[in-house]
């Protein structure tokens, strides 16, 4: 996954719907920028996110907590930034994490589709973990879902974000994925005015970027998924039961 730092115009935004994706990085010229700095980041190895279960005397395997890839000040992380938190949960839960994603990585998709459901009716629901879900476009097209999930209506923000990540190969390597997009957004209430005034916030779009900026230069964020955790970093997808390997031990 790369990062690099040039930065869109507001004409860039508009244009940024006809390219073409695949995976959670993007080596393109026309990535969205904000100062970030041209380190490139570790792969993330997924598998290692979740290590090998351990047989302890039955059938039953024990999922062990992975090693935590760094710590970070978490009443920074916490700290007021540009956009408001869309978070789920109890403000004073014990547990909170923060997931920096990109609407077009496969691995973000597959964590919503198949862990983040879950882990809400586990944790969120029950008081025990707030989660916060924040941007971390990787190039042009995941920026522009995540600026049409900011501008919706507040209630549909996770809503659309669930939608699009369950059509993200629809629309991420769509010929066409203004069309796609538009498709998608007027689901949740977009006429083609709207959808394009969203597109063209230029502020919008610099508070996306500046968020995803703060991630990588402070809190060490590199590749997406990363969950910060109580003040731990966790890069790469992460079952269920491994988080909960990581939660339950925090409560």
């Amino acid at each position: 996954m790369f990062l690099k730092t040039s930065r869109l115009t507001a004409a860039a935004t508009v244009s940024l719907l006809a390219l073409t994706l695949a995976g959670c990085s993007d080596s393109s010229d026309e990535t969205p920028q904000a100062g970030v700095s041209t380190e490139t980041a570790a792969p993330v190895d997924t598998a290692a996110a979740t290590p090998s279960p351990e047989i302890t005397g039955s059938t039953t395997p024990a999922v062990e907590a992975p090693q935590a890839a760094g710590e970070v000040d978490m009443a920074a992380v916490l700290a007021p930034g540009p956009l408001k938190e869309m978070a789920l949960g109890d403000e004073n839960a014990p547990v909170t994490i923060v997931e920096y994603m990109s609407m077009t990585c496969p691995h973000c998709a597959s964590f919503h589709e198949d862990n983040f459901k879950p882990l809400v009716e586990k944790y969120v629901d029950t008081g025990k973990v707030r989660f916060i879900l924040r941007e971390f476009p990787f190039d042009p097209r995941a920026a522009a879902a995540i600026m049409l999930a900011r501008c919706a209506p507040e209630n549909q923000f996770f809503p659309l974000v669930d939608v699009m990540f369950k059509q993200q190969r629809s629309w991420a390597t769509a010929q066409d994925g203004r069309a796609a997009l538009l498709q998608i957004a007027r689901l949740a209430g977009f006429t083609q005015e709207s959808f394009e005034a969203c597109l063209t916030n230029q502020k919008l779009l610099d508070d996306v970027n500046a968020v995803r900026t703060k991630a990588a230069n402070e809190f060490g964020v590199q590749s997406t998924p990363t969950f910060i955790i109580n003040g731990k970093r966790y890069p790469g997808n992460m079952s269920v039961e491994t988080m909960s390997a990581i939660i339950d031990p925090l409560l």
